[in-house]
């Protein structure tokens, strides 16, 4: 049995290939990585003095795109997050040696 496409296209027709494997896509990256060289080349010590804040930044953005937000509304989310009722164990504490 031949896969049927979902896009009802003829079994012998092409597909066009994805933008970044286009011949402009392709040469848009390549634009970008030689484009990121020299920025990065020339502007090292505005990169490198901007890096603190952009790690800084980076703190709520993983925050934010990570975790998908408190409280989204998803039933049984929180599920597995109930206290337990048994109290915690304490360890004793171990004896200490004085000196003679």
């Amino acid at each position: 049995m031949e896969h049927e496409s979902s896009q009802g296209q003829q079994p012998g027709q092409m597909t066009p290939p994805p933008f970044w494997r286009s011949r402009y896509g392709i040469g848009l990256i390549v634009f970008g990585a030689v484009a990121a060289y020299f920025l990065l080349t020339e502007h090292r010590a505005h990169f490198f003095g901007a890096l603190p804040f952009l790690l800084l930044l980076a703190c709520p953005l993983m925050h934010v795109f990570m975790h998908g937000g408190h409280g989204g509304g998803h039933a049984g989310h929180h599920g597995g997050n109930k206290p337990d009722s048994t109290p915690p164990v304490v360890q004793p504490e171990s004896p200490t040696r004085e000196k003679p």
